[in-house]
C-alpha cells in the first residue's frame, strides 16, 4: 500500500489530485505538439480557413449544380474578400491562436479518452458501456455541427455581411481578427446546438422533459427555433432556412431519442399496468 492509498487500497484525495495532475499533463502536451506542427503549416492551415471569403467556395458551386440539375439556373454572384490587418502584431497572435484552438479540436478524442480514464474506476460495468456510448455520440455531433458551420452556415453568413453595402460609394475592408471572431463563434455555437439529443437525452432521464412533451410543443418550439436562427444568422431567408431546417430536424431527433431511451411516462405506465392485468386474468 503506497501513501497515496488508505487502508482499503483506495486512492487518497491527495493520490486522486496526483493522478488527475499527470492527465493533465499529458493533455497539454498532446496539445502543444498538435498546435506546434499546425502552426508550422501556416499555408495549408489559412487555406481551408479563408476558403469560404470568395465565391469559389465548394458549397456555392454544389448548391448552383444542384439547382441547375432539376431545371432551376441559378448561379451566386461573384466575389471575394480582401481581408486586413490593422495591428503589428494581429496576423501572428492570430496564427497562434488559430493553431491552439485547431490544436484542441484534433486533440479532443484523446482528451475524452484520458477524461474517461480518469472517472472509470467510480463507474459501474454498465455505466462504462454507456460512457463509451455517449463520447461517441456527443464527438460526432460536435463534428456535425463544425461541418454544418464550415461547409453551411459560415459561407452564407459570410457571403451575405461582407458583400452588402447601404451605399456603392462605402467599400467593405474586412479585419482578419473579424473573420476569425466570426468563424469560431458561429462553429462553436453549432457545435454546442448539435448536442440537442444529447441534452435531451440527459433531461428525460432526469424526468424533465419526455417525448409527449416535446410533440405537445412542437409548434412552439419551431417558432423558439427561428427566432434563436434569425440571432444567429444574418437577416435573410435563405440562411434562415439553411439552419432553421437542421435544428428542426435535431428536434425530432430529440424526441426519437426521448421515446426509445427516457423514462416511461405516466400513460406508458398505465398501459403496462393494464397489459399485465390482462394477461394475469
Amino acid at each position: 500500500m503506497t501513501a497515496q492509498q488508505d487502508s482499503g487500497g483506495l486512492l487518497t484525495f491527495g493520490g486522486h489530485l496526483d493522478v488527475f495532475r499527470k492527465m493533465l499533463f499529458r493533455v497539454i502536451l498532446v496539445v502543444i505538439v498538435l498546435a506546434c506542427v499546425i502552426f508550422c503549416f501556416k499555408r495549408q492551415t489559412f487555406a481551408i480557413l479563408l476558403a469560404p471569403n470568395n465565391s469559389g467556395f465548394c458549397t456555392f458551386r454544389f448548391i448552383e449544380e444542384l439547382l441547375g440539375g432539376i431545371g432551376m439556373p441559378f448561379a451566386f454572384d461573384e466575389y471575394h474578400v480582401s481581408l486586413i490587418s490593422t495591428e503589428l502584431s494581429a496576423q501572428f497572435m492570430t496564427h497562434i491562436t488559430v493553431s491552439c484552438l485547431l490544436a484542441v479540436l484534433l486533440a479532443s478524442p484523446y482528451i475524452l479518452f484520458e477524461l474517461f480514464r480518469f472517472v472509470s474506476p467510480a463507474l459501474y460495468e454498465s455505466e462504462k458501456r454507456y460512457s463509451y456510448l455517449v463520447a461517441a455520440i456527443v464527438y460526432g455531433l460536435f463534428v456535425l455541427g463544425l461541418l454544418m458551420s464550415y461547409y453551411v452556415l459560415f459561407p452564407v453568413s459570410f457571403q451575405f455581411l461582407a458583400t452588402y453595402q447601404v451605399d456603392e460609394s462605402i467599400l467593405n475592408t474586412i479585419t482578419l481578427d473579424s473573420y476569425i471572431s466570426t468563424f469560431i463563434t458561429l462553429t462553436f455555437m453549432m457545435g454546442v446546438v448539435f448536442q440537442l439529443p444529447v441534452i435531451a437525452f440527459v433531461l428525460g432521464r432526469m424526468g424533465f422533459v419526455d417525448a409527449p412533451m416535446l410533440r405537445r410543443y412542437r409548434a412552439h418550439a419551431f417558432v423558439l427555433i427561428m427566432i434563436v436562427a434569425a440571432i444567429i444568422t444574418p437577416p435573410d431567408l435563405f440562411t434562415l432556412v439553411l439552419v432553421t431546417v437542421p435544428m428542426y430536424g435535431l428536434y425530432e431527433v430529440c424526441i426519437l431519442v426521448l421515446k426509445k431511451w427516457g423514462l416511461p411516462t405516466v400513460y406508458e405506465e398505465c398501459e403496462e399496468v393494464i397489459i399485465v392485468e390482462d394477461l394475469s386474468e
